[in-house]
């Protein structure tokens, strides 16, 4: 079987969800929404540059979570979703994943974005595997702590192969479709790398290895 494996941002969604969040809690008034902006804004600035500090994102993005009730953060996600997710969600996106699915490929996002995030964007995608970044979560609050090792740029080979041991699934034919060059390194491991949108140094790129490059929007 096969592995398909999706980075999420910019690629199965035609936007970045952990923007679009930070966007969110500003507009809902979860935090302090001058500050909050400009430094949401510089970290979006790093990510392109290839410059980000995930650590300190990670931190960032899970900061308006600290310290509140499940069903609080569980109703915010929600709203995120029909506010922010659904008018962004791509039609052409769902008609990939189904030709992966009836080739019977195992499916699976990998994202630098945290699960809080994501997880419920995979479950809407009917994706069941997911490897995204990991907050601490505490008696069933979260601390506002990233966990464990950042799925961002070589971190997402690293916990690829985290991911994989012990499954009978392998890379051998396994694709990978992402639209950043912060994904040079799983895209170069991969016998097929899709570059999806991609910004301009993936492109670059892309055109010069031969890859095939297509749109989702």
């Amino acid at each position: 079987m096969a592995l398909a494996i999706f980075d999420l941002d910019n690629t199965l969604i035609g936007g970045d969800s952990d923007h679009l969040w930070g966007q969110f809690v500003c507009e809902r008034q979860l935090v302090n929404d001058q500050d909050f902006r400009r430094r949401a804004d510089q970290f979006y600035a790093d990510y392109a540059a290839g410059a980000l500090d995930i650590d300190a994102y990670v931190r960032f993005a899970l900061s308006p979570l600290a310290g509140r009730a499940r069903e609080d953060i569980d109703a915010w996600h929600r709203e995120f979703m029909k506010s922010k997710i659904n008018p962004i969600m791509l039609p052409r996106a769902t008609r990939l994943l189904t030709d992966h699915r009836q080739q019977g490929h195992e499916l699976l996002i990998i994202t630098a974005t945290n699960r809080y995030i994501t997880a419920p964007i995979a479950r809407a995608l009917g994706v069941d595997e997911l490897i995204a970044c990991e907050g601490e979560v505490v008696n069933g609050v979260y601390t506002g702590e990233p966990i464990g090792v950042p799925s961002f740029q070589q971190g997402k080979v690293t916990r690829l192969m985290e991911w994989l041991n012990g499954r009978d699934t392998t890379l051998e034919g396994a694709y990978f479709y992402s639209d950043s060059h912060n994904d040079l390194a799983l895209l170069e491991l991969v016998d097929t790398p899709v570059a999806v949108d991609p910004d301009e140094k993936l492109r670059a790129h892309a055109q010069a290895r031969g890859w095939p490059i297509i749109s989702l929007r």
